[in-house]
């Protein structure tokens, strides 16, 4: 359906505006889309009557139920000439779903209608302006709301910014805190370590030596250890004032033309041999008595107080390590004058060349129970012997010496080798029945070209003859003298010729704790079996040096080394006969 009107005046144009109204109502336009419509139509009419002309208006609908219809309404230029210079005005509201689409009322000519029509439009602004008034009031209540939210927003931010700037507090306490602790466990971890590597030596000039090392270059610029009864030199120098302080008062003093506020450190006045360098004076304190003091220079321009601390703990260590150090060597001193002085010295005998060997172990107090002896028998024969006492320490070593003063008593009665070694095993029983003991006896008789021996749970001799051949005598030993067993040891013989040589050892020289013994007898019989007769007949003591050589190679030994050898010299038969000697 179109209805078309011409408007050129304003009667016209009001009457069109009331029949627009009309026939919105009629086709169901909503209050809200009919105000809007009859409003823009009658300010687009009052534009086009301000022109001037004739002008034309269509209302169309358009669309069938329930699809939708549609209300289109257009104003356009009445006159054919400037129609195309004048814009086309178009608007299109929505119906009601029901709206018919036939004719829904004819024009409003007369005035009542006109006035009823004006009066319904005025009701449709009025209901329009209502709800643009609720919608004014909903949305000051949202602009109220909307302050609210921005007020709590804003606060919500500071709130974030504060906890934010706590969180970055935290962290940076936290960040602190972490490098502390990293640099307490640093302080720890080298403290425990220097410890240990302090502790590792029993030399006091190794501890010294190594507790230089430790603290330069990371915690001090220059080390400088004052041993009271060190070198003279060292003792004799110059020292810094407060290094005598030190040690007088056996408080820690730190010189330097400034406070150190330093905990448990006692400010001195700067040291003349030393002004431009702060100086940290700490005694080397003892059990007893300090025993030196440690001058330190600062690695920058001074020292962190909880290094001091540290530092102080790692002397206080140091001089513990250096007094053990001490002490050590002292007893070992002792124990290994007093260790030499339990060995025998070789007798001479023509035609038969002897040569020992003992060296004591590395660690430990250096006293053991390695014993070897050589002496004659009443009938002539020449006794060898050597042998270990269980354990280390002074008991072992008097209990060695007890071994071999009754030994040297049994052998006056004559007596075999194994004879010998039974009743040293009887002996040993009944005197220390919680100590045990090895050896071996070997018996050189003059007049028979025999060589008699036996064992007591000790590694077996090797016996190299005059064509280089080595041979183990391992024939079977009897066990270990002492031991709750009662046991008689047999004897064993082997012939002997001009050239041969009789090595007699303990187990220090072949024994090691990764191998075992056997590949060290292994070892001793290959160097042995190198050397040249002439060679051992020249010069047995440096043969002797030579064979020890490459058996111990490494400097650490856990247990002493004896070694016996026993030569028959090669020309033996033209050095031993004489009309007044006894042959040999």
């Amino acid at each position: 359906m179109i209805r078309t009107w011409h408007i050129s005046t304003v009667p016209d144009a009001a009457r069109a505006r009331v029949d627009t109204a009309r026939l919105a109502a009629a086709l169901g336009v909503s209050d809200m889309e009919r105000t809007r419509l009859t409003t823009s139509l009658g300010a687009q009419l009052r534009t086009c009557l301000t022109q001037g002309g004739a002008w034309r208006l269509e209302l169309e609908t358009a669309g069938e139920p329930p699809e939708g219809v549609l209300l289109r309404a257009r104003v356009t230029s009445g006159d054919e000439v400037d129609a195309a210079e004048r814009p086309t005005w178009q608007l299109t509201v929505a119906c009601a779903e029901d709206a018919p689409t036939t004719d829904a009322g004819g024009p409003a000519d007369d005035h009542e209608t006109l006035a009823e029509a004006l009066l319904v439009a005025d009701e449709d602004t009025a209901r329009v302006v209502d709800r643009l008034g609720e919608q004014e009031d909903l949305v000051t209540f949202h602009r109220e709301e909307l302050e609210q939210t921005n007020l709590g927003v804003l606060a919500l931010h500071a709130e974030l910014d504060a906890a934010g700037r706590a969180q970055r507090d935290l962290l940076a306490a936290e960040r602190k805190a972490r490098g502390e602790a990293e640099t307490a466990r640093r302080r720890l971890t080298f403290l425990a370590d220097a410890s240990a590597v302090l502790t590792a030596s029993l030399n006091h000039d190794e501890v010294v030596r190594r507790l230089q090392g430790l603290l330069v270059p990371e915690y001090a610029a220059s080390v400088d250890v004052w041993l009271f009864d060190g070198d003279e030199d060292r003792v004799n120098a110059p020292r810094p004032a407060a290094a005598v302080v030190a040690a007088r008062t056996g408080r820690p003093q730190y010189a330097a033309d400034h406070p150190g506020d330093l905990p448990g450190v006692d400010d001195h006045p700067f040291s003349t041999l030393r002004p431009a360098t702060p100086l940290l004076c700490i005694p080397l304190g003892t059990r007893r008595t300090p025993q030196g003091v440690l001058t330190l220079a600062p690695p920058g321009a001074r020292w962190d107080a909880d290094d001091v601390v540290m530092l102080i703990e790692l002397t206080r260590r140091a001089g513990v390590a250096i007094d053990n150090a001490r002490r050590f060597e002292h007893n070992r001193d002792i124990a290994e004058t007093l260790q030499r002085a339990l060995l025998t010295d070789l007798p001479a005998t023509p035609g038969l060349q002897l040569a020992a060997r003992y060296l004591p172990a590395t660690h430990g107090l250096n006293i053991g129970g390695d014993w070897y002896d050589a002496f004659r028998q009443p009938d002539g024969s020449l006794i060898t012997v050597i042998g270990d006492v269980t354990g280390h320490g002074l008991h072992a070593a008097v209990m060695m010496s007890q071994l071999r003063t009754a030994l040297r008593a049994y052998a006056v009665d004559g007596g075999t080798p194994g004879q010998l070694l039974t009743r040293l095993h009887i002996f040993l029983h009944h005197l220390q029945p919680d100590l045990y003991a090895t050896a071996v006896i070997a018996r050189f008789h003059p007049d028979e070209p025999t060589l008699t021996w036996a064992a007591a749970g000790h590694p077996p001799p090797v016996l190299r003859t005059p064509d280089g051949q080595v041979h183990t005598l391992d024939a079977k030993p009897g066990a270990m003298l002492g031991i709750p067993l009662q046991q008689v040891i047999r004897d064993h013989t082997v012939t002997l010729t001009p050239g041969s040589t009789l090595a007699l050892y303990t187990d220090g020289l072949v024994e090691r704790r990764a191998q075992g013994i056997d590949p060290g007898i292994g070892r001793l019989a290959a160097a042995l079996g190198t050397f040249r007769s002439e060679d051992l007949d020249a010069d047995l003591d440096a043969s002797a040096d030579r064979l020890l050589h490459p058996l111990l190679s490494d400097s650490e030994r856990d247990d002493d080394v004896c070694l016996l050898l026993c030569h028959l010299h090669s020309r033996a038969a033209e050095l031993v006969r004489t009309p007044t000697e006894l042959a040999f």
